[in-house]
Parts: structure tokens; sequence; C-alpha cells
């Protein structure tokens, strides 16, 4: 996983590329779906887009509340 952000940050450099903890977020994703009534069989097909909304969310809070950047930034190696 590091080796491939890497190389994104390297090729889309000057734009920063930052990894997040995605750990939990199938599970809280899966939660809320489950909360708002999502049949399981349909819910299965889209937990991974769930999943991606709770990262984001997780994320764009995280700056909100800190002021900084969320995540570890990587860094471009030449």
């Amino acid at each position: 996983m590091r080796a491939f952000a890497q190389e994104t940050a390297r090729r889309i450099a000057p734009v920063p590329v930052r990894l997040v903890d995605e750990r939990m977020s199938t599970v809280t994703a899966a939660q809320s779906m489950r909360a708002s009534g999502v049949n399981a069989k349909k819910g299965r097909s889209r937990i991974d887009q769930a999943a991606a909304v709770v990262i984001l969310q997780s994320a764009l809070e995280t700056e909100r509340v800190s002021g900084s950047p969320p995540g570890q930034c990587v860094e471009v190696v030449v």
C-alpha cells in the first residue's frame, strides 16, 4: 500500500497524498446501513461505497476539529 501511495504521490506532485486509518470503516458502514433498514443482500453490494463515505467523513471531521490535514503525508521519492 505504501509503495502505491508513494508512486501516486510522485505522479501527482505537488498535490499532497495522505494515508488515513480506515480500520473499522466497513463495520461502521454496515451498522449504519442496518440501522437505516437496508437489506443485508442489497447492502453487500454497496458496503464499499458506504465505507468510503465513512472514511471521508472521518477525515473531514478530523481536519475541521484539529485544523490540520488528517493522516500521514506520503513523501515524494524521486
